[in-house]
C-alpha cells in the first residue's frame, strides 16, 4: 500500500505565500518523480510542477518565477513553495508520485487526496 499525504493548504490573500508538503509512505521500491497538479472548479486537472529523482524540473507557464518545487529524496517528500499568489491559483492541489511499489512491479501513478488553496482578499 502506498499513501500520499498532503498538508499546507489554506486561505491566503493575493500576493501571499503558502508551502505545500507531501509525504509518500508505504511499500515503495523506487520513486521516479513527484509533483503537484491542481484542479479549479469547472476545469481539468493540470500540471503545476514536477521534479524527477534526477533533479529535472518542469513548471506550468502560469507559475514560473512564482512557485518552486523541491524534494527530499531521503524522506520521500516533495514541497511546493508558492509565492506571489493570485486568485487564479485557487484550486485543489494534488500530490502525484510516479513510483515502483515493489522490486518486480511496474511504474505506477499515485495520488494524494488533495488540499484546498484559496487566494482571496
Amino acid at each position: 500500500q502506498v499513501q500520499l499525504v498532503e498538508s499546507g493548504g489554506g486561505l491566503v490573500q493575493p500576493g501571499g505565500s503558502l508551502r505545500l508538503s507531501c509525504v509518500a509512505s508505504g511499500s515503495i521500491f523506487s520513486i521516479n518523480a513527484m509533483g503537484w497538479y491542481r484542479q479549479a472548479p469547472g476545469k481539468q486537472r493540470e500540471l503545476v510542477a514536477r521534479r524527477t529523482s534526477g533533479g529535472s524540473t518542469n513548471y506550468a507557464d502560469s507559475v514560473k518565477g512564482r512557485f518552486t518545487i523541491s524534494r527530499d529524496n531521503a524522506k520521500n517528500t516533495v514541497y511546493l513553495q508558492m509565492n506571489s499568489l493570485k486568485p487564479e491559483d485557487t484550486a485543489v492541489y494534488y500530490c502525484n508520485a510516479a513510483l515502483v511499489p515493489g522490486p518486480l512491479q511496474v511504474l505506477r501513478d499515485y495520488w494524494g487526496q488533495g488540499t484546498q488553496v484559496t487566494v482571496s482578499s
